[in-house]
């Protein structure tokens, strides 16, 4: 597994950051059952950032807590089956399954975790777990979906004993 981690702003989160967003990538790939071993993209940025990618990407004019960009099309979510068909979802050197890149706002993850009163550590791994199952296919555009999607983010989190 390579977790790329890049930090594209000053602001920095006082928390072993590469530790934790290994961690749950890791659970997050082994909760889906993925077959391979993967690669994954993460930038810690700031709210400008953000907003401006999300403003781009979506044409939603305000900063977001984070962003998923997958590298593959499912044909159902944490299906990983046609992948294997698909020699341009890995990485020619390393083998490895070209799951995605995922941006999250450094300045959300402290905001959000005031809010909803749980550690910035919490935070963070929710939003990892939280993206990489959209890198894996799922969505939650559907209230099924949305509650689908929750309860996999609550056992991810759950396996690695990161709780609310």
């Amino acid at each position: 597994m390579t977790v790329d981690i890049e930090y594209e702003t000053d602001i920095l989160l006082e928390l072993p950051c590469r530790n934790i967003i290994e961690r749950v990538v890791r659970a997050a790939l082994d909760y889906e059952k993925c077959p391979y071993e993967a690669c994954v993209s993460v930038v810690l940025t700031d709210n400008k950032n953000i907003h401006q990618v999300n403003l781009e990407t979506r044409q939603i004019d305000a900063p977001t807590d984070v962003l998923s960009f997958p590298m593959n099309e499912f044909p159902a979510p944490g299906d990983f089956s046609r992948l294997e068909d698909d020699p341009d979802s890995f990485d020619p050197d390393s083998g490895e399954l070209l799951l995605g890149d995922i941006m999250i706002s450094a300045e959300k993850v402290m905001e959000q975790a005031r809010a909803y009163g749980h550690s910035e550590t919490r935070e963070l791994a929710f939003l990892v777990a939280h993206s990489m199952l959209h890198l894996m296919g799922y969505d939650h555009m559907e209230d099924e979906e949305r509650l689908d999607m929750e309860h996999r983010q609550r056992e991810i989190l759950e396996s690695i004993g990161i709780l609310r």
